[in-house]
């Protein structure tokens, strides 16, 4: 039977958790977590995510408010009957048991059959590739792999839920983008909800369903990842996901769902109004290096104009970034094919830049 993916797994409800009885790590949280899905935590170090996450498997306890699972208070219910997997970024396998030992451990506990561990920890083997590999140590395992027996380990006895605080976080780049395909495909198969924390916005936009972003112990915005990135509705969660031009200036005007903003540069910009002080307060402009153009580029007619001096070119293989200074001293970063910008522009000499209205989001400062 397939899940429903619009039901709720997990609910949080008006949580709140302080460590010194003065300073609040987690503000009034309320959040749903839909079964099924695969939702990430993302935030600065200090944010709260992680304490939420470790509420929710039971290894602290809310100060304030109630956690659900499936319906069911876990006020009282201790971390080993949860039934939720974890998955942690020091992987936690016991350096004695051999890798089909340490993901029977689960079952062993739980007083299974031989017969039927047997079976789920070589289906759960099959699962991350390492079928060949069940005799060995973690020891002889490389980074990946013993990530691997750790994810496996948390979904042999086949919970509702499975958390993962940074498990990737101590993996290289390339190893690391390898595992965040794999991990979703897993979650993919399997249909199991999987709550994930990281500090890395790009893994959060790779593996996500939905991002919930979290500063100063508050979710600012939670929804899907192309959300997030293409239409943030504060300053800090434009800033915090993936690269961002922020210009201020004044607020001048406001017509329908778009406003004038004045510049320190004094260039005027229209912008989409998306959270915004009183006129005449200051504002913030997010607006994606994608989206803006070089003034020779494409259509002229664009609603917003901005001029300045080249500063520098920042290569990166499959793309430039052109970065222009303008009058105020601000930067504004284009990103370019290589092969246009690499040999065209010189330190100071003019440029210009141009972009619709609709792709630059005026936030208020204050979020």
């Amino acid at each position: 039977m397939t899940p429903d993916s619009n039901a709720p797994i997990v609910q949080f409800r008006n949580i709140c958790k302080t460590y010194d009885g003065e300073h609040l790590v987690v503000k009034d949280l309320n959040l749903v977590i839909r079964n099924g899905e695969f939702l990430t935590l993302l935030g600065p170090s200090g944010s709260g995510k992680t304490t939420a996450l470790m509420m929710l498997a039971g290894f602290e306890t809310p100060t304030q408010g109630e956690i659900l699972l499936a319906g069911r208070s876990l006020d009282r219910v201790p971390p080993f009957k949860r039934d939720i997997g974890m998955v942690f970024q020091n992987y936690a396998l016991f350096p004695h048991m051999t890798v089909a030992e340490n993901i029977a451990f689960p079952l062993s506990v739980r007083h299974l059959s031989k017969a039927e561990i047997k079976e789920r920890v070589q289906r759960v083997l099959d699962m991350v590739k390492l079928d060949a590999l069940g005799s060995r140590r973690p020891a002889q395992l490389s980074g990946g792999q013993q990530q691997r027996v750790a994810l496996a380990r948390a979904l042999v006895f086949e919970p509702r839920l499975i958390l993962m605080d940074e498990p990737l976080g101590a993996l290289d780049k390339k190893l690391r983008e390898h595992m965040q395909i794999e991990i979703k495909h897993i979650h993919e198969r399997l249909g199991v909800t999987v709550v994930y924390v990281t500090h890395d916005q790009g893994e959060a936009l790779t593996m996500s369903n939905r991002i919930a972003v979290f500063n100063d112990g508050r979710i600012l915005q939670i929804d899907a990842p192309n959300v997030i990135y293409d239409r943030p509705e504060t300053a800090f969660v434009a800033n915090f996901i993936g690269e961002n031009n922020r210009l201020t200036g004044t607020l001048e005007s406001v017509q329908a769902d778009f406003c004038a903003v004045r510049l320190q540069s004094g260039e005027r910009i229209i912008a989409k109004a998306i959270a915004i002080p009183e006129i005449g307060g200051p504002v913030s402009l997010c607006l994606r290096p994608e989206k803006v153009l070089l003034a020779t580029d494409g259509d002229h007619s664009a609603e917003n104009r901005l001029t300045g001096k080249f500063s520098e070119i920042v290569y990166y293989g499959d793309h430039a970034r052109l970065v222009m200074e303008l009058s105020s001293g601000e930067l504004l970063t284009l990103k370019q094919p290589v092969n246009s910008v690499l040999d065209t522009y010189k330190p100071g000499a003019p440029v210009s830049a141009s972009f619709l209205s609709n792709e630059c989001r005026a936030l208020d400062l204050m979020n």
